[in-house]
């Protein structure tokens, strides 16, 4: 069991829902499912994306991808979800407590 901790957002891969300078709560131990925003480390490095699956073919098994909101970034593979360290529950916007927006 992990503690939540916070980071902040850079850049706009995320926008329009996460936009640059907010912040965002990570539960490490979260249940992640289709549509969550995740927190994962992928090819040596920290990425913040929504988790989509791809399919779920039999014999195959499923598939998932890293999912930027800004059609301008690309998708990232997963083989599987084992590069994944946490989920966003919540975000907000420093200095104005009412910007808040729960995720569970």
């Amino acid at each position: 069991g992990a503690e939540p901790f916070v980071l902040m957002v850079l850049g706009d891969s995320m926008a329009p829902e996460f936009n640059d300078g907010e912040i965002i709560v990570i539960e490490p131990d979260g249940a992640t499912r289709d549509g969550s925003f995740v927190l994962a480390f992928v090819d040596d490095e920290w990425t913040f994306r929504q988790l989509r699956r791809v399919s779920e073919a039999p014999g195959v098994g499923e598939r998932w991808s890293l999912q930027a909101l800004n059609p301008a970034f690309p998708s990232t593979p997963l083989p599987d979800l084992t590069a994944l360290r946490g989920v966003t529950i919540q975000k907000a916007l420093p200095g104005r407590r009412r910007a808040s927006k729960r995720y569970v």
